[in-house]
Formats: C-alpha cells, structure tokens, sequence
C-alpha cells in the first residue's frame, strides 16, 4: 500500500522481480502518467488501485490502455485530466490512440561509396533489384537486396561511357536496362541466365538520341513503351516500343527544345506525357486512340524553366510536381479541367522534386544543390505538406523509393558524395 504519499512519478523498474505481489494500491497520489509495461514481472496481481489520481490520456497512457484490455486484474477506474476532450472521463473510454500516437522518421541504413545521378528499381523472381547511373565511374551498377545481411549488395555492373540513366523493363520473364549515355550511344542490355550477367541486346540510334536526360516506362492498352527525353538541340525525344523481338523507334515526339524530363500520367482515363524543357513550358501530350500517337494537347502556362514533372495520387486525386531551378517549386493539383497550385516551395538550386509514399505517409523530397535536402510530409488537416526533416546530400539529382519484404527504404543519389540510402521507419510515441 503505497496511499496518499504525493508521489509524481515512478521508476520503470520499481516493480522488477515482485512476481507474488497480488494487491498494489498507489491511490490519492499525484500520478499523471506511469512508465511503459510497470506492471510487466506481476504475474500474481489480483488487483491494482489507481484512484485519486488522474492521469494524462495521450501517447504516454497508450500502453496502460492496452494492458487495462488484457490484464486479468481487478482494476479501478483511470481517471483522465487531459487531452481537453477526454478530462475527467475514463482511460477506457479514449477511443483511439493510433494517428496520435505513431510518427515516422528516416534514418541512415547504408553508405554506397561513390557518386550517382539516378536510381531505379526493379522486382524479379520475389527478389528486390536497384539499378543505379554512374557517370564518373562509368557504371550502370545493379544491387540485389540481401535478405541475411539485410543491406544492398552489389549483383553486376553494366560498364560505358557517362552513363546518365539505367531503366529497368520486365518482359513476361525477361529483364532488360536501358542504358543512356552522353558519349558512344546508348543501349539495351538484356539479362542472361546462362552468364549470369546483362549482356548486350540492341544499340538506340544516336541520330535521335543525342543528350539524354530521362527514362520513362509505360504501358498502354497492354503494350510496352519507353520514351527518353534528349536536352540536346540535335537531338529528338524518341517514344521506343516494344515488338516482341526488341524495342524500335515508335515516334518521335518535336525538336529543338532540348527535353529535361517525360512524364507519363493518366489524365480522367485517358493517357497523356508530360515534357519539361528549359527552353519553354512544360507541353501536355495526349494519346490518340485511332492514329495510336501521341499529339499535342495543352501546356502548363507560366511556368518556365521546370527541369521535371513528377505525377502521383493521393485520396483519387491526381497532382504533379514541378521541379525549378530558380524560383519557387510548385505542387499543382488536377481539378477535372487543369492542373492549379496548391503550394509553392522555396527552391533555389533545385534539381529534383521527387514524390513518393511509404504505406498512408505522403512525401516530397526536395534536393537543391546550394542546401540541405528537405523532406516534406503531407498534412492531411492543412492539405499542404509541411516542412519534415532536413537531410544533408551533396549535390542531389534523384530521390527513389525502394520496398523489400517488411521494409521501405529511399535512396538518395549524389553527384559530388556518396549515395546515401535511408530507412523509413515508424516510431510509436507511447
């Protein structure tokens, strides 16, 4: 009988080891919370009395209100002082705890030591693959995750010339990466399961790609395309499909405004590409079903130099981002007739504005060469995302989200420091 004694607080192991303790009472004291699992070594307890003291019903009462549902011991009320909506009711009647009480945070889980401008993955036969650009090592490495050493571990290397993309394409079972190149062309290599290895499967005409920038895959009425945006004057963003023998030029898409990026979305059900220049506004193209190309639909107006446009849903809406190297980057928002900003983001020296989502978390994570790297989490209450976690990368140029089995991972590629890949975790605040 600890009564009546104006105890504040108790030490987590004040009850280590009291296996055949059967009755406790800390009544009328000044308890507004108790250390997580107290109670664990009392196996025998028959019956705990927690009256005249009222108790802060928020994350730190979360694992009391657990253990009230499963204990076998005859309990008192628990009586709430605060959040304002629960005071002076009953712990059991707090009727969720699980939006208040988690939160999530990313942490550094490997090293790669060595640069790299893109990152993309891939799953074949339930294994978990990460292609990623190299261009001063002249390198296209691919990565396997290790379900033992839990790490990404090198699986092979495509070698070339300042290579600036590796896009992964599943066929059936077939795995190809095609490889862009500033010098000696680009290719497509195909997996072959004699060698083990990427090997060689088709060359991509150096007349029209000259510069590029950026891979897009995307399917449409179950056939497969590719299209690679070239920032070259000479050169031609190219649309490539594929033929069931290998992938040939399909169309090819305008000239002259040297592309930084394609992005494909569906748009109200109908397929369209988004291309971004630095030499005018980003171009709106549609898929026509009878002549079976793509044709000129719309443009995002007043919004020049976007070096990217990333497309992603949330809640069935649709929203792009748009990446800025001077000014603010934009988070526009479809609203069944055009796309209409909904935040701008300070972002002088960015190159990428990259969404992406781990389970109901929504983020965007911003890379600016002149600053830390920001990572901002959608606030479902705001509908904006507020500023969540700076990280510090040099010279950013992709952010690129990675799932294995059980676990979300990110990857952040550096073209002046080591790519860094940081873990998604969750973290419950009781």
């Amino acid at each position: 009988f600890i009564e009546g004694n104006k105890i504040e607080t108790i030490s987590r192991n004040a009850f280590r080891g009291l296996r055949d303790l059967t009755h406790l009472s800390l009544a009328n004291n000044h308890l507004k919370t108790l250390p997580r699992d107290v109670f664990s070594d009392l196996d025998s307890l028959i019956e705990l009395d927690l009256r005249g003291n009222k108790f802060e019903c928020d994350c730190k009462a979360k694992w009391l209100f657990l253990w009230l549902k499963m204990t076998n011991s005859t309990v008192s009320d628990v009586l709430c002082i605060g959040p304002a909506e629960y005071q002076d009711k009953k712990l059991n009647d707090v009727t969720s705890f699980d939006y208040e009480c988690t939160t999530t945070d990313f942490v550094l889980h490997q090293i790669l030591p060595y640069q790299s401008v893109s990152v993309d993955t891939f799953n074949s036969k339930n294994d978990v693959f990460v292609a990623i650009a190299q261009p001063s090592m002249e390198n296209c490495m691919v990565l396997e995750w290790d379900h033992i050493e839990m790490n990404f571990r090198s699986y092979d290397n495509i070698t070339g010339q300042s290579i600036v993309g590796c896009k992964a394409i599943l066929v059936g079972d077939q795995v190809f990466v095609v490889v862009a190149q500033l010098f000696g062309g680009s290719h497509i290599y195909k997996y072959d399961e004699s060698w083990t290895k990427f090997v060689k499967f088709q060359d991509i005409e150096v007349s029209r790609i000259s510069k590029p920038n950026d891979i897009e895959l995307f399917e449409i009425d179950s056939e497969m395309f590719f299209v690679i945006a070239d920032s070259s004057k000479a050169g031609l963003s190219t649309v490539y499909k594929w033929n069931n023998k290998g992938f040939y030029s399909y169309q090819s898409l305008h000239e002259w405004f040297r592309d930084t990026d394609a992005e494909f979305l569906d748009i109200d059900g109908k397929s369209h590409l988004i291309l971004s220049s630095r030499s005018q506004v980003p171009i709106i193209l549609q898929w026509n079903k009878v002549s079976k190309k793509f044709v000129p639909h719309s443009e995002i107006p007043n919004m020049e130099d976007v070096l990217a446009v990333k497309s992603f849903r949330m809640q069935d809406n649709l929203y792009i981002t748009l990446t800025r190297f001077i000014g603010d980057s934009r988070v526009m928002k479809w609203n069944s007739k055009q796309f209409v900003e909904i935040q701008a983001l300070p972002s002088r020296g960015a190159m990428t504005l990259q969404p992406f989502s781990f389970k109901n978390n929504y983020y965007l994570a911003l890379g600016s060469d002149y600053t830390f790297s920001q990572i901002y989490q959608w606030d479902g209450e705001k509908k904006i995302f507020r500023l969540f976690k700076e990280i510090y990368v040099q010279a950013p140029r992709s952010f690129t989200a990675v799932s294995t089995d059980r676990r979300d991972f990110f990857f952040a590629s550096s073209f002046k420091g080591n790519t860094q890949i940081f873990e998604h975790i969750i973290i419950d605040l009781s």
